[in-house]
């Protein structure tokens, strides 16, 4: 019983409380209700029992209730069935009324409750199919292999995990999670030391030029700002997860460098969950691995712009505990 919805009749308000498809009143309010005093009420309650008419069990619940006197106590509340049948018992316009309004307030109640939720499974499911639009896309990418086409089965996989456990507790698909807050950047030295590193590594096994890594302007310098920025005093991207997935997408989307946007993209993301402890698991396991690393980011570089927030979530999802979520 989690709503209250108000009956405005002869003897006042009366609040009622709505939950499990159907209305509740306690034993005090049926009176108030009826206008009978409460021995009279509680006697044709007994007698629809008694006379086999309802089943106790499937139609009382106790509810905590706060008396006059400031305490709390649990109290036994009846559902419709057995309003309805103290009403007839006791031949009440009041009671007749009252059914009219209660059977109109469930059937808005359940009506409402449908659209909302089938409003919610529509959503859930454009987000779903714009995700594997995304996958099919990479997965016709010239720049696919076949490792990068394993990461793309393990996206997929962790994502359809991700979709049924938020459908399950009736969540929308890719709501943004909790995540864990905080999540240090590198500075702007800390990146270029990290990316010239990295291209000398490369360079050494003849896997990039002299372009690789090759800041255009001050697009790097802009992205790293941008990520840190706050708005109202609040942190604009509050947790690591948050932070990582738009670093990746800005990194291989905005394009900062003059050749190797993909690659710098991929690396300053795992070396923003390294710097952060978050690149291994509780279990020792890696958050995501060399293949799946590839299949992510051939993924953001093959997005439209307007799926970004869809991608962003994925990214986020992927990189968040289930417990975090």
């Amino acid at each position: 019983m989690s709503e209250i919805a108000i009956f405005e009749g002869a003897s006042g308000e009366i609040q009622v409380q709505l939950g499990q498809e159907t209305v509740w009143l306690s034993l005090d309010q049926m009176t108030q209700l009826f206008g009978r005093d409460k021995s009279t009420i509680s006697r044709h309650v007994s007698n629809v029992f008694k006379e086999g008419e309802l089943d106790r069990k499937s139609v009382v619940a106790k509810n905590a209730t706060t008396a006059t006197d400031g305490k709390t106590y649990q109290v036994d509340h009846f559902n419709l069935d057995v309003i309805i049948s103290v009403g007839y018992r006791v031949k009440s316009q009041q009671g007749t009324r009252f059914r009219q309004w209660a059977t109109k307030l469930i059937n808005q109640h359940l009506t409402q409750g449908y659209t909302l939720n089938q409003q919610r499974f529509e959503q859930n499911a454009q987000e779903l199919e714009a995700a594997l639009i995304l996958i099919r896309k990479a997965a016709a990418s010239p720049d696919l292999i076949v490792d990068t086409g394993r990461g793309l089965v393990e996206i997929v996989s962790r994502y359809t995990q991700t979709f049924l456990w938020l459908q399950r507790y009736d969540e929308g698909l890719l709501n943004e999670p909790q995540g864990q807050p905080g999540g240090t950047l590198p500075s702007l030295q800390q990146a270029r030391e990290a990316l010239a590193h990295l291209k000398y590594n490369l360079m050494e096994k003849g896997e990039a030029t002299e372009l690789f890594a090759k800041p255009r302007g001050d697009g790097l310098e802009a992205l790293l700002g941008n990520l840190d920025q706050s708005v109202f005093g609040e942190a604009a991207y509050p947790s690591i997860q948050s932070k990582a997935a738009h670093l990746l997408y800005f990194v291989v989307k905005n394009h900062p460098f003059t050749d190797g946007n993909k690659r710098s993209g991929a690396f300053l993301f795992v070396d923003f969950l390294h710097r952060n402890n978050h690149l291994i698991n509780k279990q020792g396991q890696a958050i995501i691995n060399d293949t799946g690393l590839a299949a992510l980011t051939l993924l953001v570089a093959e997005s439209n712009p307007k799926q970004k927030e869809t991608l962003i979530r994925l990214i986020m999802n992927m990189l968040t505990p289930e417990e975090n979520k």
